[in-house]
């Protein structure tokens, strides 16, 4: 497998984890705000009992954003590798290469989006 392949398919699987330890701090944080903001504290009642995972999100927030932070840095420097990667000759390889970037980049910004609007509520919207 040549370097270039490498640095494609890292930066690609690097988003996808960056996703989803982005989504556990919305879950941790975002989610319970927002339901208390919108008045459906029952909801979030029984949402936390049929899920008492919440509340250990919610009590253990600072070494998951440490976590969610660091695969977030991490793939944001495979991404910045990958960024002039060549792609193969092959048009319709070339095409599959290109698209693959464009979703690798688009997933590495939700995941930015979701950790700074779970990083606000948690960290940001207490003191307001």
């Amino acid at each position: 497998m040549s370097p270039a392949v490498d640095a494609r398919s890292t930066a690609s699987w690097s988003s996808w984890i960056s996703i989803f330890t982005s989504s556990g701090t919305l879950l941790c944080c975002a989610l319970p705000a927002a339901l208390v903001a919108v008045g459906a504290g029952a909801t979030l009642a029984s949402l936390v009992g049929a899920v008492p995972q919440l509340v250990w999100l919610s009590e253990h927030k600072l070494p998951l954003f440490a976590l969610a932070g660091g695969m977030l840095a991490m793939a944001g420097v495979f991404q910045w590798r990958a960024r002039y990667a060549p792609c193969p000759a092959d048009p319709a390889l070339a095409a599959a290469c290109m698209r693959q970037r464009r979703v690798s980049a688009w997933v590495y910004g939700v995941s930015v989006a979701i950790f700074t609007i779970g990083f606000f509520f948690a960290f940001v919207a207490p003191y307001l």
